[in-house]
């Protein structure tokens, strides 16, 4: 699982631009990393581009997803990430940074702001804390937690019925026994009755 990009843009009416954006193009080749980053940027600005406001959407590309939450005031957000990373948290994340950029940069600034000219620095903290989404969303914690609690209790259940089985082989070898030595018992008092001494 694996987050690519996070950006912050604007619908306006002539067109979108982008505000505000933080890319991890590690797992891309070195001679490739400018040309990903740019066809990031470029599929972001076109899907904000296509979406309605007020609208959340996925897009599948390949083998990525694309995320999309554009708000009724024309903030967008759009979350690029790999097909196994959960939906549920992109979109929280979305709504997270959103609500906390439009908190932080006046709604006046976003029809003529760049990347250069937003003071918002928080989206490579988000990009980096979300990569596990376990660690940064607490539903999906629990989640794996629910999971590996069931893990457990299945492999102590069939410990259980396995310990169950070897007891019930157990007592059925003693009742074996327990006959056997019964018959032990009355064989070895009749050979010892013709050997009375007086």
């Amino acid at each position: 699982m694996r987050l690519y990009s996070l950006s912050v843009l604007y619908k306006g009416d002539p067109k979108v631009h982008l505000l505000k954006a933080a890319y991890d193009v590690s797992t891309f080749n070195f001679f490739q990393r400018s040309s990903a980053q740019e066809f990031m940027t470029f599929t972001s600005q076109l899907i904000v581009e296509r979406s309605e406001l007020g609208s959340r959407a996925s897009v599948k590309e390949q083998e990525y997803l694309c995320h999309v939450y554009v708000r009724n005031d024309g903030l967008a957000g759009v979350v690029i990430a790999d097909n196994e990373y959960p939906q549920r948290v992109c979109f929280t994340l979305l709504d997270k940074v959103l609500d906390e950029f439009s908190r932080q940069v006046s709604k006046i600034d976003w029809p003529s702001g760049s990347p250069a000219t937003i003071g918002y620095a928080a989206l490579d903290g988000y990009l980096s804390k979300y990569q596990n989404p376990r660690d940064a969303d607490p539903m999906t914690r629990v989640q794996a937690e629910l999971d590996e609690t069931k893990i457990i209790l299945h492999n102590t259940m069939e410990s259980l019925l396995e310990r169950g089985e070897k007891l019930d082989d157990l007592v059925s070898k003693s009742e074996v026994l327990g006959a056997q030595s019964k018959a032990f018992y009355k064989t070895a008092r009749k050979q010892n009755s013709c050997c009375e001494i007086m």
